[in-house]
C-alpha cells in the first residue's frame, strides 16, 4: 500500500513539473509576439481564464487544445514540452538546446541531418504572386496536384487567427494589423510545411519582411493580367460592390503601377489574360522543371 501511495506521488509530481514547463513556454513564447492573454486566447480560440490557467501550470491540457496553442505561436507541439528537469538522458539534454535554437540553428541542424542519412528535401514552396482576381485561387489546386502536394491560401489563415473576415479585419484593426497576421502565417507555413503551393494576399510584397522571406525561400510565380482582364473576372464573379465604383478602373491602374515594381521581382511572369487555368498551371510546371527546381 505504501508503494503504491509512493508511485502516485511521485507521478502527480511528473504531472505537475510537466504541466510547468509547458505553461512556462508557452508565455515566454506568448510575450516574444507581443501578445496580451486577451488576443493570444482569441487567436488560440479558447478562453482567456484557460490560458491563465495553462500558464500557471494549472491546466491539464490535451493534445488537441495543446496543437492550437502551438499553431497560435507558430510553433509545433515539441517545442512546447520540455523534459522533465530530472531527465538527463542524451535525448532530453538535446532537446533543451534545440529549445535554444532559432530558425537559422534549425535549418543548418537539417541540412546536416539530410547530409548524414543521405536525404535530401524534394518538397518546394511555390508561391502564387498578384492582385486579387487574377486566379490564384483557381490555378492554385491544378498546380498543386501536378506536383502533389497541397494548395494553402494564407488569408484563410489569416482570418482564422483574427476570427474575422479580411473585411473585418481592415475595417476593426487597418493594414498593418493584417500584415502582421499574414507575416506569423507565413511563419507558421515555413515551420509546418516541406513544401507546397500557397498564394499570400496581393499585398504581399508590401510587406518587406515577408517578401523577402517569400523570394529567399520560394519559387515565386507573377500572374499577371490586364486592368481590363481582371475587371470582367470580377464582374462575372459577381463583385459588384467593386465594379460599380466610377473610379475603379483608375484605382486599378494606379495599384498595379505601385506593385509591378515588386511583382516583377518574381522568378517567373505568366500573362494569364485569354489562356485557361490549366495552360497556366501546365507553363508554370515547365517552368520549374526547365529550372531544375524539381
Amino acid at each position: 500500500m505504501c508503494n503504491i501511495m509512493q508511485i502516485k506521488m511521485k507521478d502527480e509530481k511528473t504531472k505537475k513539473a510537466l504541466l510547468a514547463g509547458i505553461g512556462l513556454n508557452v508565455r515566454a513564447l506568448r510575450q516574444d509576439h507581443n501578445l496580451t492573454v486577451r488576443d493570444f486566447a482569441a487567436r488560440a480560440r479558447l478562453s482567456q481564464r484557460f490560458i491563465n490557467q495553462l500558464e500557471a501550470g494549472e491546466a491539464n491540457i490535451s493534445i488537441a487544445k495543446l496543437a492550437q496553442v502551438a499553431q497560435a505561436l507558430g510553433r509545433s507541439l515539441p517545442d512546447l514540452i520540455a523534459p522533465a528537469e530530472q531527465d538527463n538522458s542524451l535525448r532530453a539534454r538535446t532537446w533543451r538546446l534545440l529549445s535554444q535554437c532559432n530558425d537559422e540553428d534549425w535549418r543548418a541542424l537539417h541540412d546536416w541531418l539530410e547530409k548524414r542519412k543521405g536525404e535530401r528535401a524534394t518538397g518546394q514552396f511555390i508561391a502564387l504572386i498578384g492582385l486579387r482576381g487574377v486566379g490564384k485561387s483557381t490555378v492554385g489546386p491544378l498546380l498543386a496536384r501536378r506536383f502533389r502536394t497541397e494548395f494553402i491560401e494564407l488569408d484563410h489563415w489569416v482570418e482564422e487567427a483574427a476570427g474575422m473576415s479580411l473585411a473585418g479585419i481592415f475595417n476593426t484593426h487597418g493594414e498593418r494589423y493584417y500584415q502582421r497576421l499574414e507575416r506569423e502565417a507565413l511563419m507558421r507555413l515555413f515551420a509546418a510545411s516541406q513544401g507546397c503551393v500557397f498564394a499570400p494576399g496581393g499585398s504581399i510584397v508590401n510587406d518587406a519582411e515577408s517578401w523577402e522571406q517569400i523570394k529567399q525561400r520560394c519559387f515565386t510565380v507573377w500572374l499577371h493580367a490586364t486592368p481590363q482582364e481582371l475587371m470582367k473576372r470580377m464582374l462575372k464573379a459577381g463583385e459588384t460592390r467593386l465594379t460599380h465604383s466610377p473610379t475603379v478602373m483608375t484605382d486599378m491602374k494606379a495599384l498595379m503601377a505601385r506593385r509591378e515594381p515588386l511583382y516583377s521581382e518574381s522568378n517567373l511572369i505568366i500573362k494569364t489574360s485569354g489562356k485557361t487555368p490549366a495552360t497556366v498551371a501546365s507553363l508554370i510546371t515547365k517552368a520549374i522543371a526547365s529550372n531544375g527546381k524539381h
